[in-house]
């Protein structure tokens, strides 16, 4: 995610949606200062959180949201924030 998604709750708010929406994952900083989200669930959970990532938080201002499909890898039980 591009845009201003650091220090405005936008990791946090990400990992809500994804735990309301059963999706795995995580959400990190990327020293360019973006936000990688990497997500796994079911293909209407996946468009459902895209969806939300454009809104972000409240103090967010999204840019731009890229999907990409992720190699298979062994994601996390649950959804965090790093």
């Amino acid at each position: 995610m591009g845009g201003r998604v650091q220090g405005v709750f936008y990791r946090a708010t990400a990992a809500r949606h994804a735990r309301e929406l059963q999706i795995t994952g995580y959400a990190k900083n990327l020293p360019d200062g973006r936000v990688e989200v990497l997500a796994c669930g079911s293909e209407a959970a996946l468009e459902e959180l895209t969806t939300r990532l454009w809104i972000g938080s409240s103090a967010s201002k999204v840019t731009s949201v890229e999907v990409a499909a992720a190699p298979a890898a062994d994601f996390p039980t649950d959804f965090i924030t790093r």
